[in-house]
This record gives C-alpha cells, structure tokens and sequence, in this order.
C-alpha cells in the first residue's frame, strides 16, 4: 500500500492512496522503471498502450513517450493476462486496488489497445461539503469527466461509515468506487459495496440494495438513465439517504435533460389562466416542476477547491422556471485550508426584454469591465447579422470566434436545448449565455439593445480613447508625407471608428486581411 503524504496539491487532499506499484507491475518491465524514473507520481493520469505505436505516459499539464519500442501484440496480451477478466463495458481492474483498465478492441474482439487509468483513494475531499453530507438529506454531484466526483463518492461512503457511524452500501457498477476484485477498497472504509453485473442491471441493484440490507445510505456513481432515476427517486421515498453523481455539469443542464429531469423534480408544461399569466409576464404555457426533487441538495463541483451549493433543490428550480434569479452558495478553500463560503458572482436570470418565451435559461453579467470591448461569440445566431446590428447600433461590441476571448456567448434556442459541446465548454468556463428564439435580425437588435441599457458601457472606454488616438496619429503621418500607415487589427466596430476619423481628415482608408487579422490601412490622397 503506498500512502502518499502530498500537501503541494491542495490543503483538502492531505493523504492519498494510490497503490501505483500494483499498477506498474502489469507492465513491460523497462515501461515500469522509466515511470519510476519520472519521479512525478502524483500527478500521473494514465497510460496509453496501442499497437504499433510507443507507449505514452500522461500527466496532467503535459505527456512523456515511455521507451523507444512500438508496442507489441504481445506486450498487451502480457497486461490482459495479469488482469481481472474485461467486462460488458470492456473495463477491467487489479484486484484491491481503484486503477481502471479500459480495452479498445478490433472488430473480431481483439484487445489492440489499453489505457489504465490510475485510481487513488484521495482523503479529505469532503471537507468542503462535510456539513452537506452529514445533514442526512440527499445530495446530488454534477460537475465534468476528471473533477474528482467518483473521488468525493469514494471518501463520502467512508466519512459516513467511519466516522457517522452509518450503514453504508456502494452501489458499484463499473467497480469505479471500491476496485477490482471481490474485497473492497480500504478507501471506502466500513462501507459495504454491490458490484453490478453490467450498467443496465444498475436500477434493479440499486433496488435490491434497499429492499435486503437495510442501509442508512446508498452511494451510486453515475444514474444515467430513466430507470436509473426512477430507482432513486424509490429510494429516497423509503427515507434512506442518497449521494449519487448523474451527467451533467450544472443544475440548468438537469432541468434540461429530459431523461434525468425527474431528479430535480421532472418538468411539464402548464397552461395558465389569463390572469396568471398577466401577472408572471409570461405566455399562458409554461413549464413548471412536476413532483418533489429526489435529491434536497444539489453541488456543482467545478474544481477540486471550489463547488456550487443549491441547497434547497425545489425552490431553485421553481426559481429557474419562472426567470428568477437562483444564486448559489460558493465554496472555496482558502490557502490555510478553511473553507470559504460566498454567494454566486454570476446572476441565472431572463431577461423579459430579450427573453421570447419561459422554457429557455439566461444569464445577465453583474459588471462590464470598462477596459475592453465587450466580446461575444455568436453560436448557431448568423454572425453577418449580428455585425449589421453592432454597426447599427454603434454600440462598442466585439464579435470573437472562440470561447476563450469571449465575455457572453449568444445561441439559438435550438442549439440551447440540444447543449452541444460548446455550450457546455461556456457553462464550465462560467461564460453567461444568451439565448434568441429566432435568429432573425430584429430580435439581435433587442437583444444589444437590452445588453447596452444593462451594461451601461460607454463609446469611450480606454481601448476605444486608444485606437482614436493611434488613428490620428497615423493621419498625422499621412498629411506628413508617409504615403501608407497600417493600423493594428480590430473588430468591425473599430474599424468603423477608424474610416470615420480617416474621411473626417480626408485622408483615404480600406480594410484588408481575413478575420481576425483584418485592419485598416490609411493612404495619402
């Protein structure tokens, strides 16, 4: 067993168990002892062994080639022999240990491929919800592939084993949670643990479980399906605490899924009398939340040193539904380990003057830096008209082409609800999305318009007062004798600003060059 004392990490992950020697010793002898020799065993990721190509060690920020040999046939048939048997979902593991071997196979059923995932049993990663976890309400983790949730489930079921003293039972359907092999992990602690024969089989486990043993709580990795939600919401009927993982990174992202939405309490549409409907501003059909939540608490974990708390699941959805604001607790932890407790920076809102109909989730920003053009990144909306509005409207608006410069990203409400990749990536990064009910020109218009009387930013920002400059010093040159001055390049708003001062000082301008390395050149008449 090897314990691992690792305080650079983080304060909350003070020990970790990752019995990497287990692992090494399934490799080719050479591989082991170059990753030895690496000397960065915490921050190991997993291992990639392909036919016909070297294999490859990855790390978190970067990958290392390991020997200067092609893997074999041989060399993956060794590893799958001194290994559990693979499975339905072509996982398999290494008895009394969390590491996670995954098989790529050929169309004969072939293993040609292997990357084993490296398992650790991380201690202390509850600190930032302990309190949460031992309420004894039912609690739900979202959050993308690689956060840690598996991790926090594992250390969940043994700070309630342990230390509450509870009847534990891991529902383990891809043996994630408590290992390979019929003995269970020491990460889980007093916990018991349930092994399922293959993930369609996971409800009816989960069932079971309640029905034979009797246990305080059930922890369960991963509910995926609509009898995987039905499941749960038993469970949590019977009065037995549930912790549980489901996919999806944030709350909205639930409300939206049409299979796990009964989670949160399922969604339907209502029709509203005339006055209701007057009063709540909104169309006489919305939607409404259906049933009780089968979990009381919601957590978005978005790093290992910070999670968003719903800690009261219904009323934040009905919240949500009717366009109110739904602000949750922010926990961070501080650089002394304490954990720091804060509201929401980013406001989950509608807008009634840009929002055309209740079922679709906004978001508004709080504070526009007046440093900078405000960025937005046009997905699914027609960006030459989005353009034509922004010139229209003068307002000092940047249209980008990747998430990472955007401070807004505007969508469709067709590409809303289906929650594409990229939608996904600006909801991870925090970016406020904007949704349009049709893509048409008029509602582009009012929803810059709605943009400029929240975000109060002026045509006279400090990186507009420098281009203005930079452009009338380049028609000094011009009336100085240069015959040409090429500007920096810049946005279609910029660029109008500079044509304008170039026809203001008679001095002739054209644009040139591809997006986003257009720019305006000045010449002498």
């Amino acid at each position: 067993m090897n314990n691992l004392s690792n305080n650079s990490i983080t304060p909350i992950r003070s020990l970790v168990q990752d019995n990497l020697v287990d692992l090494l010793k399934v490799l080719p002898q050479e591989i082991a002892h170059q990753i030895l020799s690496i000397d960065n065993a915490p921050e190991l990721l997993e291992i990639i062994f392909d036919v016909g190509r070297f294999p490859q060690a990855r790390y978190v920020d970067h990958t290392v080639q390991l020997g200067q040999d092609e893997i074999a046939q041989k060399d993956i048939d060794n590893i799958c022999t001194a290994i559990g048997d693979f499975g339905g979902d072509n996982r398999a593991g290494i008895q009394r240990t969390l590491h996670r071997i995954s098989a790529i196979k050929n169309r004969s059923g072939s293993v040609i491929g292997l990357t084993l995932r490296v398992g650790r049993a991380i201690y202390g990663t509850i600190k930032i919800i302990d309190d949460l976890i031992m309420s004894g309400k039912s609690v739900l983790l979202l959050g993308r592939p690689g956060v840690g949730k598996t991790t926090m489930l594992r250390e969940v079921a043994r700070v309630l084993a342990e230390k509450d003293l509870k009847r534990v039972i891991v529902v383990d359907t891809s043996n994630e949670i408590a290992g390979d092999g019929d003995i269970p992990h020491d990460g889980i602690g007093g916990a018991r643990r349930m092994q399922v024969p293959s993930p369609s089989n996971q409800h009816s486990v989960m069932i079971e479980a309640v029905e034979n043993h009797m246990p305080e709580v059930i922890v369960i990795d991963e509910i995926g399906n609509e009898d995987d939600a039905a499941a749960a919401r038993t469970i949590a009927e019977r009065g037995v605490q549930l912790i549980a993982t489901a996919h999806g990174n944030t709350l909205d992202n639930l409300i939206l899924n049409p299979t796990l939405s009964d989670l949160v309490g399922g969604i339907e549409s209502v029709t509203l009398g005339d006055i209701e409907a007057q009063k709540r501003r909104t169309q006489k059909t919305v939607r409404e939340r259906k049933a009780p939540p089968t979990f009381d608490i919601l957590v978005e974990i978005r790093s290992w040193d910070e999670v968003a708390i719903h800690s009261d699941v219904a009323s934040v959805v009905d919240k949500i539904l009717r366009g109110i604001n739904a602000q949750p607790e922010i926990r961070s932890i501080a650089t002394n380990g304490e954990v720091v407790k804060n509201s929401s920076s980013t406001n989950v809102t509608v807008d009634h003057n840009i929002q055309p109909q209740q079922d679709a989730s906004f978001q508004t920003i709080d504070h526009f830096p007046e440093t900078k053009l405000l960025r937005i990144l046009a997905y699914g909306v027609n960006r030459g008209k989005l353009l034509q509005a922004i010139e229209d409207l003068e307002f000092p608006m940047e249209v980008v082409k990747n998430i990472e410069q955007a401070d807004i990203l505007l969508t469709t409400k067709s590409y809303y609800r289906r929650q594409t990749k990229g939608l996904q990536i600006a909801q991870t990064k925090g970016c406020p999305v904007y949704v349009l009910r049709k893509n048409t020109l008029v509602q582009i218009q009012q929803f810059i318009k709605a943009i400029m009387r929240k975000s109060g930013i002026r045509a006279d920002t400090p990186q507009i007062k420098n281009v203005v400059v930079e452009a009338e010093q380049a028609v000094k040159k011009i009336v100085g004798g240069e015959s040409q001055i090429e500007l920096m390049p810049q946005g279609s708003f910029i660029r109008k600003i500079q044509h304008q001062i170039a026809q203001n000082s008679s001095v002739v301008s054209t644009s040139t060059g591809k997006e986003p390395n257009r720019r305006v050149v000045f010449y002498k008449q």
